[in-house]
């Protein structure tokens, strides 16, 4: 007798009598018969396309990736792109995939839905960055961009992201038209497809190749601040370790470091070649000292200045640097993103580039460092919602209006973008402007941990931190609306003896900013946690942020603070 639910078994039969699925997909369904919480995992709902696009374990059935959720989802982006963008000439879309398993042929999948219905797919016949592929649709002058990615997650997932022709994420007014289409695609039969034959032949299938990447070098190298100090004795005398974590970072990291000359560059030959497994690491994502751990011993080897890693898809930048001690010190997203802001606008001030207009853009659960920081060198600061896609709506806006200039863009999560050329984070032009920095101040004598320490005198000692929970499943998804409905309904007095001054419903749409599932507490002595459910992965994140009189005071309070807030989290 079955205890799968409505809806799971509804789905599970569709796919079993759609003939449009291959036998090959049926009979590993037909061999789960008997495993009820497996099929219920796979089929209780469709793998949901959030704003940012699809994500999920690889897999036969509704709820994961596979060639048919890809091809639904492409059919109803085309009919949003014919929609959206008619009269406007022949609508192009350009794709591209990192090292994961199946994303060759989920790229070639989207491609061929995509000539089937009248689009033109440019195509990058292997691994790309994500930040390529925005520069590559504005660079194009795309209608869109998709990049099959599941950026940092675990091997067992994939992913499918979407991008308008500004080279940003879907934002959510857009992406709720692409959820409306694909919710319309009533059948995997509906979806129009052209064989790659064909789809060549009527150049409607175009590959792209070493111009696209060319063009992509010179607009991230173009960044550089210092580019002679760097072609002198500064670029040799740094010696810096680069791990692509089996991404698609190798080749442009490598090749950006080069043109701006660093030239004592070692690679982490174990990481270095693709590989979709992750085979060196439990999680190939730089957030975490753990990746780093193949790097650090090769750094300890060649005595390295910095060691630097990028994620599968090359968005996300993790640096290590050296302490007083001489052991290595993994920097924060928040504390890479403060030299980085500190390191940049003080060069264009010092070279007197920097406009009086100039703008820096963090999200709500980003320290308030880098704006302090910014602040000092006469930026104006603008706070978004998590995800970069909310960056990048707010540079088209500034490139609209000419009210502000766009200098720099961050999220804790290691994400970044100095310069105008994409509209997403990305990992190569964070790697280049951190080692740049790096060899700005090694030649005075200076290391980046030096750096952030003179900034915490100067700004005050800010400490964040990041507790997450997973909770996978249908029942993890209730979980956490549990978590966030507790809170929202019963928000506290005071945490860690400390009065909470505000809350923050982001829910309800606060500060001009589209409504998102966020509780954001501030406290009377500045600081702040915030409670946001991933995006892009079963968990519920918990943010924390203090501003302390010394190091040891900032410790003391952040302590507390968590320790306070996740005892209510996990009760």
């Amino acid at each position: 007798m079955t205890t799968l639910s409505e809806q799971a078994q509804r789905n599970l039969d569709q796919w079993l009598n759609d003939e449009s699925i291959d036998a090959a997909t049926k009979e590993e369904l037909q061999g789960l018969q008997g495993q009820d919480k497996e099929l219920e995992d796979r089929f209780y709902r469709d793998l949901e396309f959030g704003t940012g696009g699809l994500r999920g374990v690889i897999g036969a059935g509704s709820n994961r990736m596979n060639s048919y959720t890809v091809g639904r989802a492409t059919q109803g982006l085309a009919e949003y792109i014919v929609s959206a963008h008619s009269g406007e000439g022949k609508p192009s879309v350009v794709i591209a995939h990192d090292s994961r398993h199946f994303s060759p042929e989920f790229s070639l999948e989207a491609a061929l839905v995509l000539a089937g219905n009248g689009i033109v797919a440019k195509l990058f016949p292997s691994l790309r960055s994500t930040p390529e592929l925005s520069f590559a649709v504005r660079n194009l002058k795309a209608t869109g961009g998709i990049v099959i990615t599941a950026s940092h997650n675990p091997p067992e997932y994939n992913g499918y992201k979407v991008y308008n022709n500004s080279g940003g994420q879907l934002v959510p007014h857009e992406a709720e038209k692409v959820i409306s289409n694909i919710r319309e695609v009533s059948s995997f039969a509906a979806i129009k497809r052209m064989s790659r034959e064909e789809a060549e032949q009527q150049g409607l299938l175009v590959w792209l190749g070493k111009q696209e990447d060319e063009d992509f070098i010179q607009a991230v190298t173009d960044i550089s601040v210092n580019r002679e100090l760097l072609q002198g004795e500064a670029g040799k005398a740094l010696k810096i370790v680069y791990t692509p974590l089996h991404g698609a970072g190798n080749l442009p990291v490598r090749a950006g470091l080069e043109r701006l000359g660093f030239t004592n560059v070692s690679i982490v030959s174990e990481q270095e070649a693709p590989d979709g497994n992750f085979t060196t690491v439990k999680s190939p994502n730089p957030e975490e000292r753990e990746a780093f751990t193949l790097a650090i011993k090769l750094g300890e080897e060649v005595d390295a200045d910095i060691l630097i890693g990028t994620d599968p898809d090359s968005d996300r930048m993790g640096a290590v640097v050296k302490d007083p001690t001489g052991k290595y010190f993994v920097l924060t997203g928040n504390q890479s993103g403060a030299i980085m802001i500190h390191y940049y606008l003080s060069q264009l001030q010092e070279q007197g580039k920097l406009p009086s207009n100039g703008a820096v853009i963090k999200t709500i659960v980003t320290s308030e460092m880098g704006a302090a920081i910014a602040e000092h060198y006469g930026a104006t600061v603008f706070n978004t919602l998590t995800g970069f896609k909310y960056i990048g709506e707010k540079m088209n806006q500034f490139e609209q209006s000419g009210e502000h200039t766009y200098l720099f863009g961050y999220e804790e999560s290691y994400g970044y973008l100095a310069g105008n050329y994409a509209r997403d984070k990305d990992a190569v032009v964070a790697a280049l402007l951190i080692s740049e920095a790096a060899a700005y101040y090694k030649q005075q004598g200076k290391t980046l941990y030096d750096v952030l320490q003179e900034l915490y005198e100067q700004f005050g000692h800010f400490q964040e931190s990041l507790e997450s929970r997973t909770l996978k499943g249908k029942d993890g998804v209730a979980q956490i609306q549990g978590i966030m409905e507790s809170w929202r309904t019963e928000s506290p007095a005071d945490i860690a003896g400390v009065k909470v001054s505000e809350a923050l419903d982001y829910s309800k749409g606060l500060d001009g900013l589209p409504k998102e599932n966020v509780l954001k507490f501030l406290l009377e002595d500045g600081s702040w946690f915030c409670l946001r459910p991933s995006g892009t992965e079963p968990k519920i994140k918990v943010y924390f942020a203090v501003r302390g009189d010394s190091g040891a005071d900032a410790t003391d309070r952040i302590q507390k603070l968590t320790a306070a807030v996740m005892q209510r989290v996990d009760g």
